[in-house]
């Protein structure tokens, strides 16, 4: 089994069944962090509009974010249902949706790599007592290929394409938003779609194109806002740093660095996942961002690529910098708040590491 680096869920109920989904999903996230890292500085340094633009070493983000990354998920989802074998069965089959793929297969890796693997395992247990001695390798090699092979296909048939379907939907609900002129309403598709992994759809498929449209017309646009706004992220990481689970808290700084000034939302989806209650500290954070962004007319001049700070201001237009920033720290802030009161302050934390102090002093008395 993978470390899934997230706390055990205990109970019974619809609330520890979420949790246990999202812990589950976040367990195949959080072993990977480091290659959204290396990701998220590779991007934040080299592309176009990096601090140090490279066009060859630019060249590697296309691959890491549409390839590697959706492999290493189907990959880690698969050990975590049925260990090695698992793993190798998720990573073949998530090929299959790569292939033909306009977006990474995040969500589409995260289904199909733990299936395989569940497959896997089902042969498994029906092979495993009726192979001949001496046979097992040859059994066990053709029937990982075999699986891994044809959840591969299925993946390219049939998965793939349901998660495009998906993903257009997400984008056609916030075109209605902001159709219907309700755009802080459209925080709450947004944000979850986010945690997703379907903010690039929603980006460049739905809001960018719009954004430009309008920016053209006008000057700015609020569109290029919605998504791309690093506080409600920021907001939740620096409720993690603090009240979040005392394994995680360490890690919480260099998520902020690489979040707020390299501009990879990406890296804070797997603290949402991993107590997915905190979906609403991010809405509550982007609702409040978009609704200043309004009343203060703010807007930017061209998408802020990658999503962070430095960017934001580097488009923004001139006298419009005190409304962004308005706007990035009050949804920082709200979604602090709102996620600060979700953890309980950390003190469901302090409680279970005195507990665990406690029975260490009592193991050594």
């Amino acid at each position: 089994m993978a470390d899934t680096y997230t706390p055990p869920v205990t109970g019974t109920g619809a609330k520890a069944t979420i949790q246990r989904i999202g812990g589950y999903l976040a367990g195949m996230i959080m072993p990977n962090i480091g290659a959204f890292i290396a990701f998220g500085l590779i991007t934040a340094l080299f592309i176009p509009t990096g601090w140090l633009p490279n066009e060859e070493f630019a060249k590697l983000v296309g691959p890491i974010i549409s390839t590697l990354l959706p492999i290493l998920i189907g990959y880690t989802g698969g050990r975590m249902v049925h260990g090695q074998r698992g793993a190798v069965a998720g990573a073949v089959a998530t090929v299959g949706l790569i292939v033909g793929a306009t977006i990474p297969m995040f969500l589409g890796a995260m289904i199909i790599g733990p299936l395989a693997a569940y497959v896997l395992k089902l042969v498994d247990g029906f092979t495993q007592d009726r192979t001949k001695a001496g046979f097992e390798m040859l059994v066990d090699n053709f029937t990982a290929g075999i699986v891994g092979g044809g959840m591969a296909l299925l993946g390219a048939w049939g998965i793939g394409p349901v998660v495009r379907v998906v993903t257009e939907a997400a984008g056609s609900a916030v075109g209605w938003l902001i159709d219907n002129g309700v755009l802080p309403l459209a925080s709450l598709l947004i944000e979850p779609a986010k945690v997703l992994f379907l903010n690039n759809a929603i980006n460049h498929g739905v809001l960018g194109p719009l954004g430009v449209a309008e920016a053209a017309r006008t000057g700015k646009s609020i569109l290029f806002m919605l998504e791309s706004n690093p506080g409600p992220g920021l907001g939740l990481l620096l409720a993690f740093m603090f009240f979040g689970p005392m394994a995680m808290r360490p890690t919480t700084p260099a998520a902020i660095i690489i979040h707020f000034f390299g501009g990879i939302h990406e890296i804070y989806f797997p603290y949402v996942l991993m107590k997915p209650r905190l979906i609403l500290a991010v809405i509550a954070g982007g609702m409040v961002g978009v609704f200043t962004f309004m009343i203060t007319g703010s807007g930017l001049v061209a998408p802020p690529s990658p999503g962070s700070i430095f960017a934001y201001l580097a488009v923004t237009p001139r006298g419009g910098w005190l409304g962004v920033g308005a706007g990035i720290a009050l949804s920082a802030a709200a979604s602090f708040i709102v996620a600060a009161v979700l953890l309980g302050f950390g003190r469901g934390e302090k409680k279970q590491q005195q507990e665990q102090e406690q029975s260490t002093e009592g193991a050594t008395a």
